[in-house]
């Protein structure tokens, strides 16, 4: 008896323990790792981060799997300007992106030879020293870096390859009422609201990108488990994303 009763207790704690973490998952705090280099500088290819699921409310794609219990958002509040967002691709409601909110529903973007414009106002950006990037062969990437200041006042760094790069000129569009307009802080290398992804719907917001707990340089062999340490980007563990 007293076995069985063992068995049970460490299976209602394997449940309990689950149910604590599915709770936390989707209405707390997610992790997310970064694929991809389109918000470089900011965020790095192997950085890991924790989003904060109630920034902005709750939506269906809030739950696992996206579970269409409900519509629209619940206990909705309003992003601001130049958060950096995880959200659901509009087009198939499937992939999570992140990247920067640039436009705010009412909001005319267009981009003329890369300067962004909002309403009409030229955002400024003051060029600082080059971003260099290295991949494992030592072949080096060299971005000029700026520091852009939103219209609230929020600055954050971008890259840009040029200012005449596919997309560094964008006719003006008006953000429709209940969607963003999203740029990846890589702006000539980032799928965003210029390209495919087009307006992101507030219904798509998942939540707002808080601080790094874990970054790692996967460059190397995975299997070389000794260059662990060497690999983990000790500098940026902890980083609150801004």
């Amino acid at each position: 008896m007293d076995k069985e009763e063992s068995i049970a207790d460490t299976i209602k704690t394997i449940i309990y323990a689950i149910l604590i973490a599915v709770f936390i998952r989707t209405f707390m705090f997610e992790p997310f790792k970064i694929p991809s280099g389109s918000m470089y500088p900011t965020l790095y290819v192997g950085d890991f981060l924790f989003v904060s699921k109630y920034s902005y409310g709750y939506s269906k794609h809030s739950l696992p799997f996206s579970m269409p219990l409900f519509e629209g958002r619940i206990w909705s509040d309003s992003p601001e300007r130049g958060d950096v967002i995880v959200f659901k691709e509009p087009q198939y409601n499937k992939t999570d992106y992140i990247k920067r909110l640039i436009g705010l529903p009412g909001d005319k973007i267009k981009l003329v030879n890369g300067r962004l414009y909002i309403n009409g106002k030229q955002v400024e950006r003051e060029q600082i020293e080059d971003f260099v990037l290295h991949d494992k062969y030592g072949n080096v990437e060299r971005y000029r870096q700026y520091v852009e200041t939103l219209p609230n006042g929020v600055k954050h760094k971008i890259l840009e390859v040029s200012d005449s790069e596919d997309f560094d000129n964008v006719p003006e569009v008006t953000v429709p009422e209940g969607h963003y307009f999203m740029m990846g802080d890589n702006r000539d290398k980032s799928d965003d609201s210029r390209v495919n992804v087009g307006f992101v719907p507030e219904e798509n917001l998942v939540g707002k990108a808080r601080v790094l707990f874990f970054s790692l340089d996967s460059d190397g062999d995975w299997y070389k488990l000794w260059n662990l340490p060497r690999q983990i980007r000790w500098s940026r563990l902890f980083n609150k994303i801004k």
